[in-house]
């Protein structure tokens, strides 16, 4: 065994030695997921958003088994992921494979000699724990994209029904003198604003007031030149990314619907000092689950297909975008992208682009053939 090492997360700091405790294998496990949360900390990860969940799992692995982690194998690992599989039809690839990494760096914290919980495990059970996973019963990433091949950016045609769906909405429940007006018109306005600045769902719902920002080189949208975006993905568990997204004049018509959302319906949901941008009725923020019930709502309206979710919105923006002909250096900055590929996976620009692409180059290499020939 490796010489145990004064780490956080070590056996000899959360299950105290010489204890004879009445129930040992529940307080071993439960020292175990103690010590590795704070493992996890110590790495400065996000605690609301990487380790509560994967301790979550790593319960919900346990109840599965009914056993604890000195006694698992790599059956119960791939049992359990069997099971999900069989549960939820059309478990994405991605989440098969985020649960399964989140109970390998268990086991790995386990099995690791510096941490002392093989020595601690052989001297009260008689056993050791073990790395279950492994590249025999892992998904392997052979591909950048796995998500359905059905959900794609919208197109422009798509992109105004949808807008007008939710705008159609207001003036329903408007004309039928029900409640709710001012929240499906705050709906609208924050599905166009997702899309006017290829915001992801998180990032959308944690604007604040503050990260309206002006931009000195376009001076004529005042106060929303820009987006201050504080809660953008993370990368490996550690903090949330920060960027700043620009408005451009494509995407223009974003700062009068804003204006109109900030001066006249904001105000509406009596704020007081609450700095969220999209209030609720009872003065807190939008939920996430709000906003994808806003899309969903919109969508059926407008009668559009059903694999299409929020953040084809974002897809959306990149693909116009490069439709528009900016940089991709620059549309990869405005999404918060650390490499271009992940920006070329969002991509999905239509024929019409394609066409006009086709048509340049032509016309760039054989200049006077093309001029004969128009």
């Amino acid at each position: 065994m490796d010489r145990v090492l004064e780490l956080p997360g070590a056996a000899h700091l959360v299950l105290a030695s010489g204890v004879a405790y009445l129930d040992p294998e529940p307080a071993a496990f439960e020292a175990m997921l103690e010590g590795w949360a704070l493992q996890q900390r110590a790495r400065f990860l996000d605690v609301e958003q990487t380790i509560a969940p994967r301790l979550r799992l790593v319960r919900r692995f346990a109840e599965f088994t009914n056993e604890h982690p000195w006694q698992w194998t790599p059956l119960e690992a791939e049992a359990f992921i069997d099971s999900l599989r069989s549960r939820r039809q059309g478990l994405a690839v991605s989440t098969g494979r985020s649960y399964q990494d989140a109970l390998r760096l268990f086991c790995g914290y386990a099995t690791d000699g510096r941490y002392g919980w093989p020595d601690r495990c052989l001297d009260l059970f008689g056993t050791v724990p073990a790395q279950i996973l492994h590249e025999w019963n892992t998904v392997r990433h052979t591909s950048d994209y796995e998500g359905s091949p059905r959900r794609r950016p919208l197109t422009y045609d798509e992109v105004q029904a949808l807008f007008d769906a939710a705008d159609g909405r207001v003036e329903e429940i408007r004309a039928r003198r029900r409640k709710g007006a001012l929240a499906a018109l705050r709906d609208a306005v924050a599905l166009k604003t997702v899309y006017a600045f290829g915001l992801r769902r998180r990032e959308t719902c944690c604007l604040d007031l503050p990260d309206l920002r002006r931009n000195p080189k376009a001076p004529q949208y005042g106060r929303l030149g820009a987006l201050f975006v504080r809660y953008g993905k993370s990368s490996r568990g550690g903090p949330p990314k920060r960027r700043t997204v620009l408005t451009v004049p494509e995407f223009d018509w974003i700062v009068e619907v804003l204006e109109y959302y900030l001066q006249e319906v904001r105000p509406a949901f009596a704020p007081g000092k609450h700095p969220a941008l999209w209030m609720t009725e009872r003065v807190g923020r939008l939920s996430l689950r709000r906003l994808d019930e806003a899309f969903e709502t919109a969508q059926r309206l407008a009668g559009l297909p059903e694999e299409l979710d929020l953040h084809c919105l974002r897809h959306s923006y990149v693909t116009h975008l490069v439709e528009f002909d900016y940089p991709e250096r620059f549309v990869q900055e405005q999404v918060g992208h650390a490499y271009a590929s992940t920006t070329a996976i969002y991509t999905g620009v239509s024929d019409d682009y394609r066409t006009r692409l086709v048509q340049r180059a032509l016309k760039a290499r054989h200049a006077g053939l093309w001029e004969v020939g128009t």
